[in-house]
């Protein structure tokens, strides 16, 4: 399905919308990936990259790349609130490529957009323009055109077959373009920040993932051997825009060890989630967050957008009409997306009960065993979106 003598742009160059550019160079098209950002940059710091997103990546050639980077935890260890010790833990590790064909990884986000800014140079037909001002996309019966403020000043004019907007939770694309809703906003903000490991290596196993479980929160911990820090993401109610300095909870135990190493180095993110069956009009699409965004307690969100990626790429160079390559993709995709985002709804409100709730939780996680996850999200973990030429 050669897509030679096609053009796209691509707005924003996060993880869905690098993802893309790769896959439709690889069919031979051209690409403008338009970011904002005066260099690469990704918020946040931690990222879960589970197998149904790991292989897509291995498939565009960054496995070497993911594996100086990325730590496969041999478990997630859940701890009660107040304790130094899990009372559970899920295995992972090798079973996880066993079981779905590839590995369970975690890493540093800004790794990820390294190594696929790094693969992008390679390719001599994408072409990523940084410190973009303002852009502006008109749809019309050839195609698309697009006229990009850039940073010097100048204006750039692009002529294109169709258009695809990875602008984010707050996309610009979805929003004024497509006519479609703002994110809302769920009453929760995600604190995140890095500590050196040192600090708090007598509180957690270096070589795991470990989460305290709370009333009304949580904190999902992961080790970044690669840079030798950790990385702590704690979820709490809260209000957009209205946060104090640092997270208001007291931990006792670990937790207070690992809170207590983080200090004030936190940083606030309000979660919003999308939901909209508006994925695209014309030959104009969305994909990742500015199509879906989900609240993250299933760690699918990079991965949603990954796939996403991997399913629009192969059919924009089948379908000589843009229009109806998306009409594929959401047909294919809204499903699936929808199901992962109503999963990951469920698992904030199972982290976070209180008791006596809590204790039902956990004497039944306890029950199922340490590979019972295997088995409950084999759907997640073993879905595989390429058609069987893309695996030769």
């Amino acid at each position: 399905m050669p897509a030679t003598g096609r053009n796209y742009v691509i707005a924003g160059a996060g993880i869905s919308g690098l993802t893309l550019a790769l896959t439709l160079a690889k069919f031979g098209a051209t690409v403008v990936v338009l970011e904002r950002h005066a260099t690469m940059e990704e918020a946040g710091a931690g990222l879960q990259i589970s197998p149904n997103a790991r292989r897509i990546l291995d498939r565009l050639g960054l496995s070497d790349s993911l594996a100086r980077t990325a730590l496969e935890p041999a478990a997630l260890d859940t701890y009660r609130h107040g304790q130094s010790k899990p009372f559970f833990s899920m295995e992972f590790g090798a079973i996880m490529e066993q079981r779905f064909g590839a590995p369970y990884a975690v890493m540093h986000r800004a790794d990820l957009a390294d190594a696929l800014y790094k693969a992008s140079r390679r390719f001599a037909n994408i072409d990523i323009i940084f410190g973009v001002r303002n852009w502006d996309v008109v749809s019309h019966a050839r195609g698309v055109t697009v006229v990009v403020d850039e940073a010097n000043g100048q204006t750039r004019t692009t002529r294109a077959n169709a258009f695809i907007g990875a602008d984010g939770v707050h996309s610009h694309t979805r929003r004024r373009v497509l006519e479609g809703p703002d994110a809302q906003f769920g009453g929760r903000v995600a604190w995140r920040t890095l500590v050196p490991a040192d600090s708090v290596a007598s509180q957690i196993a270096m070589d795991r993932a470990s989460v305290f479980f709370g009333r009304g929160h949580h904190l999902v911990c992961y080790p970044l051997p690669h840079r030798k820090q950790v990385n702590l993401a704690l979820f709490l109610p809260g209000k957009a825009g209205d946060n104090p300095r640092t997270p208001k909870l007291k931990g006792r135990g670990a937790l207070g060890v690992i809170l207590a190493a983080a200090g004030d180095s936190w940083t606030p993110w309000p979660l919003y989630t999308v939901t909209t069956a508006l994925w695209h009009k014309g030959n104009i699409g969305l994909i990742g967050d500015a199509a879906h965004a989900m609240v993250p307690f299933q760690a699918q969100g990079a991965a949603m957008g990954i796939e996403d990626a991997a399913v629009l790429g192969p059919l924009l160079a089948e379908h000589a009409e843009p229009e109806a390559a998306f009409a594929r993709y959401a047909a294919v995709r809204q499903n699936r997306v929808a199901r992962v985002a109503k999963l990951s709804a469920s698992n904030g409100r199972i982290f976070h009960m209180g008791w006596p709730l809590s204790l039902a939780r956990d004497a039944v996680m306890r029950l199922q065993g340490p590979r019972a996850h295997l088995d409950r999200l084999g759907w997640v973990y073993g879905y595989d979106v390429a058609p069987e030429e893309q695996k030769q």
